[in-house]
């Protein structure tokens, strides 16, 4: 009888794309630069197999958490986890997602194995857009 453990649990990230199909964004160590991706608001995170004690963050340039509205689905094939967001990732931005211990030290996989935390840095394509100009004071006028 040969009980096989399972190898560890892989991960891929796509992206809907404007004409409604998705596209995969490659890992790549961020020394190796930031996968272009087209301003999307839709993610879609897979794992392998099913993963325990996980929360998926995406954070941008300031290291700020999104707002997002979430779903995960758990089967024997492993995890989808949808994320949406409210705008369109902006573009010219750096973004990073987060899959990280909910609480304690560390995730496990099916078998209980410990995960390393992950990250994925991408990028939007496109000029970044300059922020607006701060709004003039008006002086105000001593009697």
């Amino acid at each position: 009888m040969d009980s096989a453990v399972p190898a560890p649990a892989v991960f891929t990230l796509q992206y809907a794309l404007p004409d409604a199909g998705m596209e995969p964004i490659p890992f790549v160590g961020e020394e190796e630069g930031r996968p272009l991706i087209e301003p999307t608001s839709t993610l879609e995170l897979r794992g392998s197999q099913s993963i325990h004690n996980y929360r998926v963050r995406i954070f941008d340039e300031a290291d700020r958490a999104l707002s997002s509205d979430d779903a995960a689905e758990e089967s024997s094939t492993g995890l989808v986890y949808r994320i949406s967001l409210p705008t369109p990732l902006k573009a010219g931005h750096r973004y990073v997602l987060v899959i990280d211990a909910q609480s304690g030290t560390s995730m496990t996989d099916a078998q209980g194995r410990e995960l390393a935390d992950i990250r994925l840095a991408f990028q939007v394509s496109g000029e970044k857009e300059k922020p607006p100009p701060p709004a003039k004071k008006q002086k105000q006028r001593r009697r």
